[in-house]
C-alpha cells in the first residue's frame, strides 16, 4: 500500500542521498579531469610546466583516488543510503552518524587532494594516502557501517533485499582490507613505513588491491545494479535465485584471485597458480550475474528506443561482462607474459572503470536526481541521449587505443634476433605508442565533456522551481518491493 508524502518525509532521510549526489558529479569532474591532463602530459611532457606538484608522478595517484573513492565512493554512500532505506522501509540509524560519514569522505578526499600533489604518499597502488588519513578513512567506515547495518536491524521489511547484501559484504570487506594492508609504523607526522616487507609487503598489497575492485568497484557496484535496473525497467529482476547464488559465489571466489597480480615475481608459484585458478572461475559468477541484469529487461527491451538511461544501464553491463571476461583471460601465465606492465592492462582497467562503473554510477544518478528534488523527470532527456552517445564513443575510443597499443608493446618487448638479442629498443615501442596515446586522449576528452553535459543537466534539474512532488511516495507497483513481498509470502 501507498503511503503519503508526508509519512514518506518522516520515514527517510533524504539530505545526506542528495549532498552524496552532487559530490559524486563534482568529484567526477575533477577525477577525469585530472586523467585528461595526465593523458597529455604522456603526449606533451612539457605541461607539467616543471612544477613538481604538477608533474604525472604527482597527478596519477591524484586521478586513482578522485575517480574511485572520491567519485565512486561518494555514488556507492548515496546509492546505498537510498536502496537500504527504500528495501528496508525505515529511515537511516542515526542521522547524525550519517551527516558526520560525509563531512567526513569530503575531508579524506580533500585531504588527499593536497597530500598527493605535495609527495606526501606511502607508494601503494590504491592505499597511497598517509597514516593520518588512513585514521580517519577508518573512523568515517565503522560511522558508515554503524549507519547501514543499524538501518538494516531497525527495518520494518523482514526481508532483506540482495542489493543489501552486496552493499553489506563490501562495506565489511573494504574495513578489512583497509586495515590490514595499512598497518604501518608512524616515523613522522606524514611519513610511515609499511609493518610488512618484501614479498609479504607485495602479497597483501594485491590481496587488498584486487579485492579493492573487486567490492569497491564491483560487488558494491553490483548492489547499485540489482536495485536500479528492475526500477528503470520496471520489471523484476530476472532470477532472484540466481541473484544469491551471484552473490556467495562472488564474494567467496574474489578473495583468492589477488596473486595474478604478482605472476612471474619471487611470489611462491603455488600462490601464483591459485591466484589464477581462482581468477578463471570468478568467470562464472561474473557473467552469471551479467546475464541476471541483462535478461531482466525481458519483455521491455523496446524501452531501450526511447529510454537513455536504460542504454547507460544495460551498456554498463556489458562492459561488466566483456571486462570480467578480459581479467579472467589476463590472470592466465602465457598471456600475462605479453600483457603485463603493457597498456592493455590500462585498457582493461578503464573499460571497468569507465564502461561498468561510471555508466551504471550515470544511470543511478540519472534516475536518483529527480525523484530527491521531486522534479518529474531530468531537465532534458535529449541531454542525457547526448551524454550516453558521448561516454560510449569515448570509452571505446579509449581502451581499442590501449589494447592496440599494449598488444604492440608486448610483442615488441619479446621480440629478438637470431643471436638473441632484442630486436627493438625500449624507446622505439614508446615512440610507437605515441599514435595510440593521441587516440586516447580524444577519447578520454570526450568522456569528460560527457561529464559537464551531465553536471549541466544535473544543475538545471536540482535548480527547477516547480516540484511535482516534493518526497518520493512508495510505488504501489515497484517491482523491487514485490520481491521482497514474495519472498516474505
Amino acid at each position: 500500500m501507498a503511503s503519503s508524502p508526508a509519512a514518506t518525509a518522516e520515514t527517510f532521510n533524504y539530505t545526506v542521498v542528495r549532498q552524496f549526489a552532487i559530490m559524486t558529479v563534482v568529484w567526477g569532474i575533477v577525477g577525469m579531469l585530472v586523467g585528461v591532463v595526465i593523458a597529455a602530459q604522456l603526449l606533451w611532457p612539457q605541461l607539467n610546466l616543471d612544477i613538481p606538484w604538477l608533474t604525472y608522478g604527482r597527478l596519477r595517484p591524484l586521478h586513482t583516488n578522485a575517480v574511485i573513492f572520491a567519485f565512486g565512493g561518494s555514488a556507492l554512500f548515496a546509492a546505498s543510503y537510498y536502496v537500504v532505506q527504500r528495501t528496508c522501509q525505515a529511515r537511516l540509524f542515526c542521522g547524525k552518524l550519517a551527516a558526520f560519514t560525509f563531512w567526513g569522505w569530503q575531508l579524506v578526499i580533500l585531504s588527499a587532494a593536497i597530500t598527493l600533489p605535495l609527495g606526501i604518499t606511502t607508494s601503494k597502488e590504491y592505499a597511497e594516502l598517509e597514516w593520518p588519513i588512513d585514521i580517519l578513512i577508518t573512523l568515517v567506515w565503522v560511522a558508515y557501517a554503524i549507519v547501514f547495518f543499524g538501518t538494516i536491524v531497525k527495518r520494518r521489511s523482514k526481508h532483506i533485499y540482495v542489493s543489501n547484501w552486496f552493499f553489506g559484504s563490501y562495506i565489511l570487506t573494504i574495513a578489512i582490507l583497509h586495515i590490514v594492508n595499512n598497518i604501518e609504523m608512524p616515523v613522522s607526522l606524514w611519513k610511515s613505513y609499511s609493518a610488512y616487507a618484501g614479498v609479504q609487503d607485495a602479497m597483501v598489497q594485491w590481496w587488498y588491491g584486487h579485492n579493492a575492485v573487486g567490492f569497491f568497484l564491483t560487488t558494491s557496484f553490483l548492489g547499485m545494479m540489482y536495485y536500479f535496473i528492475p526500477k528503470q525497467a520496471e520489471r523484476p529482476i530476472y532470477s532472484y535465485r540466481l541473484s544469491i547464488v551471484h552473490f556467495w559465489a562472488l564474494a567467496f571466489t574474489y578473495m583468492w584471485a589477488g596473486p595474478h597480480h604478482l605472476l612471474y615475481t619471487s611470489l611462491p608459484d603455488w600462490t601464483q597458480s591459485l591466484g589464477m585458478v581462482f581468477s578463471l572461475i570468478l568467470l562464472a559468477p561474473s557473467w552469471g550475474g551479467m546475464i541476471n541484469g541483462i535478461m531482466t529487461l525481458s519483455g521491455a527491451w523496446h524501452k531501450l528506443r526511447t529510454d537513455p538511461i536504460l542504454k547507460f544501464m544495460v551498456v554498463s553491463l556489458s562492459f561488466y561482462g566483456m571486462s570480467t571476461f578480459e581479467g579472467s583471460m589476463m590472470s592466465i601465465r602465457t598471456v600475462n607474459a605479453l600483457s603485463h606492465y603493457t597498456d592493455w592492462t590500462i585498457g582493461h582497467v578503464h573499460s571497468g572503470a569507465l564502461g561498468w562503473v561510471a555508466m551504471i554510477t550515470f544511470g543511478m544518478l540519472y534516475y536518483l536526481i529527480p525523484r530527491l528534488w521531486g522534479r518529474e523527470k531530468m531537465y532534458s532527456t535529449r541531454l542525457i541521449e547526448v551524454h550516453f552517445w558521448i561516454a560510449t564513443i569515448g570509452v571505446v575510443l579509449y581502451i581499442a587505443a590501449m589494447w592496440i597499443a599494449g598488444v604492440m608493446q608486448g610483442l615488441m618487448w619479446r621480440a629478438t634476433e637470431a643471436d638473441g638479442s632484442l630486436t627493438y629498443s625500449f624507446v622505439e615501442s614508446v615512440k610507437s605508442t605515441y599514435p595510440f596515446y593521441m587516440i586516447r586522449l580524444m577519447g578520454g576528452a570526450l568522456y569528460f565533456s560527457g561529464m559537464l553535459v551531465m553536471a549541466y543537466n544535473v544543475f538545471k534539474t536540482v535548480m527547477g522551481q516547480t516540484p511535482v512532488n516534493p518526497v518520493i511516495p512508495l510505488e504501489t507497483n515497484d517491482p523491487v518491493r514485490s520481491i521482497a513481498a514474495s519472498a516474505n509470502a
